[in-house]
């Protein structure tokens, strides 16, 4: 992959352009954000943050669920706005592959049921389109600085798609950090001009009907009361004439206007008409608010969800709900989760100020006909919406995740901002989201859970304690802990007083793969303690497989090791397509021995050369299944020269030595966890 960066080669242009090249996976949509971030931060274009955001995580989700192919991203900003394009390799209509949904209705406003459509790019951007090439299809869009020639109020744009067709390319960029969450709402209010409207006009009229003084009052309904919007000449006295005329605006906001006039017969009627024209201009600042708030809240939920959605432990999940309540949608946040039993149990809280998490503590453990353990169990039971009082005011909602109750939310703020609408709403979308979350990290624990339990059984508890002899293995699961490995061993006694060693790998993984792994066990188990011969054991397991394995099959390797002469063990050594094991003299020097044979499971018939192998005091010989030479670092293989190299300076330690520091060198190859299953037997003589 290549990445484009920088200002574009046209002779001092401030246009910046970014072209990027993004995988089909869960986390392009955030790689996409942070690269939008980053080139809004360079051309000073923040007011622009939220809707570039929702519209860019809107068209590269869709494109990853429906496209499913890799992704061309191209950002270009410069003075005067944003211009982001989002194209994709597959074939078919445009608005499958990009927006995710084909809208069949003849109107843009008409939402098809399965989807948006391309309904919040139309009510965002100043301009979007298509693109058509020959390797794809894709979707773009324009946002415009405030106050640029081509830019208007969202309400009075007139958008039409316009077909264009450019390529880009690039590589992957970092994902957002989560505290970066926390800052996708900057004040777009910085230079309002509505206070100075205000005033001209307080003081106009001021002047019309002779005041001394005037004030215009304003409360937005935030929770910061009446704010003083405008002001002319001295305030005006509560104990002389006063001409008061509330404004006529729709809630949450509400404010007057004060003169220090008397109302006269021309007085009050141009107070009136002043009122209503401010009212107007109000109205405007109330609609622009909401309808940026809102894009806000479309954002924070679209990477709320990508935050939940991260992370699979159960734990980690309830203790990142709080974190992204407070302080943003309230001033104290706790997560209850329901027992077995049907009993909540606190899983999670957290307060504005820390100096109050004791108090809340307490009062969420209060029991009573009116405490909140009472409200929060009349949520969870009701499924429905339950207020809080007393001295944590605020409300419960449930979590419902497809039907199960799985606990409540309960969210509070002081007492002099309470939520308004859109804020439970968002709370509401908020709880959905994140039972979603705690159901998935349960599901997955508990698949985990099973997976650990299937994998164990697989394998011995311990290894046998035989006198002269050295056993010791090491085990590290693939990195996906909720999948079952097909990599097994096993010691096992013979009929003849000596042992079996046993060790090998089942293609695949999951339950099928378990499955095989437990058939090849059992049925070595039952042909080795009937005293049959090792080539037989092989041949009638291979017959097994190839009947009842499913089309997986299996490598393995058998060794079985008895006293010879003298202080010698002897090992016969037999191998079925694995790999060859190392062979460590105590005087030093590290050595593959064994003749390969061929899988088990694949053919009707089978080759496994036997090797006779003699190992004098000290000597051992180490066992292993291809996740310790196929460990990955980038593109390079750990492989059997490292691994003898690595196994050479062991000579003459203990078999848990060498079993151990064999595992600790391959885990610490890579950074990465293991892709596959890393398997390590060794066998020494320990004879004195």
């Amino acid at each position: 992959m290549s990445a484009e960066t920088g200002p574009a080669a046209n002779g001092g242009s401030d246009e910046h352009v970014r072209r990027v090249r993004l995988p089909a996976d869960r986390r392009t949509p955030a790689a996409a954000r942070a690269l939008v971030r980053s080139v809004l931060a360079e051309v000073d274009l923040a007011q622009l943050l939220n809707e570039a955001l929702l519209l860019t995580t809107e068209l590269t989700t869709n494109a990853v669920e429906h496209a499913r192919t890799e992704l061309d991203i191209e950002v270009t900003a410069d003075r005067t706005g944003l211009t982001v394009t989002v194209t994709d390799f597959a074939s078919g209509p445009v608005e499958e592959l990009i927006v995710g949904v084909r809208n069949d209705s003849s109107e843009i406003d008409e939402v098809a049921e399965r989807g948006r459509g391309l309904l919040l790019v139309d009510h965002f951007a100043s301009r979007w389109g298509t693109t058509y090439l020959p390797t794809g299809k894709g979707v773009w869009f324009r946002l415009d600085r405030p106050g640029t020639a081509s830019a208007r109020p969202a309400a009075a744009q007139t958008r039409t798609p316009v077909t264009a067709a450019d390529g880009v390319e690039g590589s992957v960029p970092s994902a957002a950090a989560m505290s970066e969450l926390m800052q996708i709402n900057p004040d777009p209010y910085a230079n309002d001009p509505l206070p100075e409207f205000a005033a001209d006009l307080l003081a106009r009229l001021a002047e019309m009907v002779g005041a001394a003084g005037g004030v215009v009052r304003l409360d937005r309904g935030d929770g910061q009361g009446d704010q003083v919007l405008a002001r002319y000449g001295r305030p005006p006295r509560e104990d002389g004439d006063l001409l008061r005329v509330p404004l006529a605006v729709h809630r949450p906001y509400a404010g007057e206007l004060e003169l220090d006039a008397a109302p006269s017969a021309y007085a009050r009627p141009l107070a009136v008409l002043a009122a209503e024209r401010l009212s107007l201009h109000l109205e405007n600042d109330r609609l622009r608010r909401a309808d940026i708030r809102r894009s806000a809240w479309l954002t924070f939920l679209a990477e709320a969800s990508e935050l939940l959605a991260q992370s699979l432990d159960v734990e980690l999940t309830m203790a990142l709900i709080p974190q992204l309540v407070v302080p943003r949608l309230g001033q104290w946040c706790a997560v209850h989760t329901t027992d077995e039993w049907g009993r909540l149990r606190l899983a999670a809280a957290s307060h504005a100020d820390e100096a109050m998490l004791p108090q809340l503590h307490r009062v969420l453990r209060e029991t009573g006909p009116d405490s909140v353990q009472a409200r929060l169990r009349e949520a969870s039971r009701s499924a429905a919406q339950v207020p809080l009082s007393g001295p944590m005011e605020g409300f419960a909602v449930p979590l419902i995740a497809r039907g199960q109750r799985l606990g409540t939310l309960a969210v509070g703020r002081h007492q002099r901002h309470r939520h308004d609408a859109d804020e439970v709403s968002v709370l509401e979308d908020v709880a959905r989201r994140a039972a979603l979350a705690i159901e998935n990290a349960r599901i997955h624990a508990e698949r985990r859970r099973v997976a650990q339990t299937l994998q164990q059984s697989l394998l011995p508890p311990v290894l046998p304690v035989v006198e002269g002899i050295g056993f010791a293995a090491e085990y590290v699961p693939t990195g996906d802990d909720a999948d079952v490995g097909g990599d097994f061993y096993d010691v096992v006694p013979l009929p003849d007083g000596r042992w079996l060693v046993v060790i090998g790998d089942v293609s695949g993984k999951g339950v099928q793969a378990a499955a095989v792994t437990g058939l090849v066990r059992d049925v070595i188990r039952v042909l080795v303690g009937d005293g049959k011969p090792l080539p037989e054991v092989l041949s009638r397991l291979n017959e097994t497989l190839v009947e009842r394995g499913g089309g997986r099959y299996c490598t393995l390797a058998l060794a079985a090791v008895g006293p010879g002469e003298g202080r010698r063990l002897d090992v016969s050594l037999h191998l079925a397509g694995h790999d060859r094991p190392v062979l460590l003299r105590s005087a030093g020097g590290a050595a593959f021995v064994g003749t390969g044979g061929t899988a088990l499971g694949l053919l009707d018939t089978i080759a496994t050369p036997t090797a006779e192998i003699p190992l004098g005091p000290g000597d051992a010989l180490v066992f292993y299944t291809d996740g310790v030479t196929e460990r990955r670092r980038g593109r390079e293989l750990f492989g059997v020269d490292r691994l003898r190299e690595s196994a050479a300076p062991l000579a003459g330690y203990s078999a848990d030595v060498i079993a151990a520091r064999l595992r600790a060198t391959a885990i610490g190859f890579s950074v990465e966890p293991p892709r596959d299953d890393i398997a390590i037997l060794a066998l020494r003589n320990d004879a004195l």
